[in-house]
């Protein structure tokens, strides 16, 4: 977060001290418990399952929540390697399309600050970012508007995360923490619905998921990621296709 942005008189000024980034720190305020409920119950699955050492290196580390807890009770399972990272990159695949959105507008940072930034980047993020700024028009108020939204989230997210993690021995298993997660992740998830293209995709994902759901190692989850790119896919390019040349 060292890149300045320009001044009004040609200096610079770091995000942090930009009025964009608070705007962009207060439009995550509302989400922010969402993603703690989140970060909590991961924090508590991890080190359920990896240990705290583990745990701990995992959160900090990978820091994508959907692919932690994809990946989890395949690592508890013993499923082969190649399971493991193929359902989490199945998850991750949307951040490919959100970075290639993102393009236009941070295509001119360094290279070592774009890492940083598809580091911090989040789901929730991008949908702020974009609803904010639809036009692909750079401007010297967007990268502070973006690290006061990430910053937020990686806090929302983290000290939960961390604090499950020192506290899940403590918790009891029939708790039902992994219903907790399901209601956490189906707050998170009414946010991101927004369109006919992003409900229809959905819906195709939760009856992919209930079809496949006799596959092992929990590989109804890929099909059902498969599914929703694929629908959401399609659905981007219908109106195109519809479209007179």
């Amino acid at each position: 977060m060292n890149q300045g942005t320009e001044g009004s008189e040609g200096g610079t000024v770091p995000p942090w001290r930009h009025p964009a980034f608070r705007t962009g720190v207060r439009e995550m305020t509302s989400i922010a418990p969402g993603i703690a409920a989140w970060g909590l119950v991961t924090g508590v699955a991890m080190v359920k399952a990896l240990g705290m050492p583990l745990a701990l290196l995992m959160s900090l580390v990978v820091f994508a929540g959907s692919a932690q807890l994809a990946a989890l009770p395949l690592i508890a399972a013993g499923a082969p390697v190649w399971v493991v990272w193929a359902t989490a990159l199945c998850v991750n695949l949307r951040f490919v399309i959100f970075s290639a959105q993102w393009r236009p507008y941070f295509a001119h940072l360094p290279l070592g600050q774009r890492l940083r930034l598809g580091y911090f980047t989040a789901d929730l993020n991008y949908v702020m970012f974009m609803k904010r700024y639809p036009e692909p028009r750079p401007s010297a108020e967007q990268l502070p508007y973006f690290w006061g939204g990430v910053a937020l989230n990686w806090c929302a997210w983290q000290l939960p995360s961390i604090a499950g993690i020192l506290l899940g021995e403590r918790v009891p298993t029939q708790w039902g923490l992994g219903f907790a997660g399901t209601l956490a992740l189906l707050g998170l998830m009414n946010t991101l619905l927004s369109d006919r293209a992003t409900w229809v995709a959905a819906a195709v994902a939760g009856c992919a998921a209930v079809a496949a759901y006799a596959l092992p190692l929990r590989l109804n989850i890929v099909v059902a990621i498969a599914a929703a790119v694929a629908m959401g896919l399609l659905m981007e390019q219908w109106p195109v296709r519809r479209r007179p040349s």
